[in-house]
């Protein structure tokens, strides 16, 4: 029996609703598996409200501790737009590096698996800028000095694509950006 494909969505409060719900049922309408991924704090799941409807959203799956073989089972893991990545990059002991950028460090170690960052989920890399370094990116306009003090190529496109990266410029462009997406999971099988 042929096993759907998961995507991950790392999820968070003051999502942009518009786009993860063009998600939820985009990629589920290809047959993907959607999970989305947070921080839950030692809860089984945690509800997040969205930015512009305070929309809420349930998580129950967490990329705290996941094992590298649970990892690899993901043929694509999203960073999505809004004030998510900004939460998730939280961290109680400045020494470490946030729960949520050691998981993204993880999954940019796995060649297999696309990363998808959107809008302003580039600040999510901020504390490790060598994942984007040399690479091509595009980002929200907000975040143009951010992405070139990381080291990143910024190409002045909707999306962009560097081998098994891909970015788009804002929420609103989560269309093209999924659809991109779709396309590389299906080009890799």
């Amino acid at each position: 029996m042929h096993k759907k494909k998961k995507i991950g969505i790392l999820i968070e409060g003051d999502y942009y609703e518009p786009e993860i719900w063009y998600y939820k049922f985009r990629f589920a309408e290809e047959g993907f598996d959607v999970h989305f991924l947070s921080r839950l704090w030692g809860q089984p799941s945690l509800t997040f409200t969205g930015h512009e409807f305070r929309a809420p959203l349930e998580c129950h799956d967490s990329f705290e501790n996941m094992e590298e073989e649970t990892l690899k089972t993901y043929a694509a893991i999203i960073v999505p737009a809004g004030m998510v990545s900004d939460r998730l990059r939280y961290t109680e002991d400045i020494k470490k590096l946030p729960p949520a950028v050691e998981f993204l460090k993880k999954a940019f170690a796995q060649k297999g698996i696309i990363k998808g960052i959107i809008c302003h989920g580039m600040w999510l890399v901020a504390p490790c800028p060598e994942l984007v370094h040399g690479r091509k990116v595009v980002v929200h306009n907000n975040l143009l000095g951010d992405a070139k003090n990381m080291g990143a190529f910024y190409m002045d496109q909707d999306v962009v694509v560097d081998d098994d990266l891909v970015t788009a410029r804002t929420g609103g462009h989560c269309n093209v950006f999924a659809k991109m997406i779709i396309e590389l999971i299906h080009a890799n099988n």
